[in-house]
């Protein structure tokens, strides 16, 4: 006698409509929650449900879709949005000295001692303690996690003060990837403005990876700054001092993690 199939029965059409319309009566609209997190006006928030670039645990948004912040995924452009009260994202100009942790058994100063305690935030990616620049904090677990895969390649710029002058050829090797021990790195975006100082773009996360790359081209790092991630920068902001991005900043942030182009939509008259 033949084993019964293991594969789940769908339930039937009815059930899943009656699915559906409870949870389309339950929650807040949509277009409501999108503009009380800054997405725009409520009607350019239907503009963008209805151009089909909002989803909302996987599934394309329909006007009228009603969402539990807390618990529901709300992407815009295949990159989650965040969408559940309480979310914040701070922007810090790390000092050299401090450690990338929120506690250090060594008892050394960390990022936690120079942003709020509440809510509990947590860096995204990491700079050593010697390296300075611009770090971002946030208590968004989707956005980070986009933002710190190597996948979504996201770029990080720095200006390394090296010894020495850099030669063409080691301009160029920079360029086009330098062996590592742990491997040949990507192509890298490189200048350099001013004799001893590199300005190096990449969108890997290696430990240590600009300075390891200025030493194997003969040039080692004297002093390293982290001046851009993705669209973020900011010349004002001082060593040790942090602020609250714009929400054009998360915009151009979330943007930056998406997994595809967005689509015209249809304007209204």
């Amino acid at each position: 006698m033949p084993e019964p199939s293991e594969r789940p029965v769908e339930p039937p059409l009815w059930e899943q409509w009656a699915a559906r319309s409870a949870q389309m009566a339950t929650g807040e609209r949509l277009q409501k929650v999108l503009a009380r997190a800054g997405w725009g006006s409520r009607r350019h928030c239907e503009d963008l449900i209805e151009a089909r670039r909002v989803t909302v645990n996987g599934e394309v948004a329909v006007l009228g879709r009603r969402v539990d912040p807390e618990s529901d995924l709300v992407e815009i452009d295949g990159a989650p949005v965040g969408v559940r009260p309480g979310l914040v994202y701070y922007l810090l100009n790390k000092p050299v000295g401090v450690v990338t942790t929120m506690s250090d058994p060594q008892g050394r100063r960390t990022v936690a001692d120079l942003v709020p305690d509440e809510p509990r935030v947590f860096p995204v990616g990491r700079l050593d303690a010697d390296t300075e620049g611009l770090l971002l904090l946030t208590n968004d677990g989707e956005l980070a996690h986009r933002l710190a895969h190597p996948s979504f390649g996201v770029e990080k710029e720095y200006l390394a003060h090296v010894e020495g002058t850099l030669s063409p050829g080691s301009l160029r090797q920079l360029r086009e990837g330098v062996d590592l021990d742990d491997g040949p790195t990507a192509p890298a975006t490189v200048s350099q403005p001013d004799p001893g100082v590199v300005r190096i773009a990449i969108h890997e996360g290696r430990n240590r990876q600009v300075r390891r790359m200025c030493e194997a081209v003969g040039n080692p790092v004297r002093r390293l700054v982290r001046v851009r991630i993705g669209p973020l920068t900011d010349r004002n902001l001082k060593p040790g001092r942090w602020r609250h991005l714009t929400m054009d900043e998360l915009r151009r942030l979330v943007a930056s993690v998406s997994t595809r182009t967005p689509e015209r939509g249809r304007t209204r008259g």
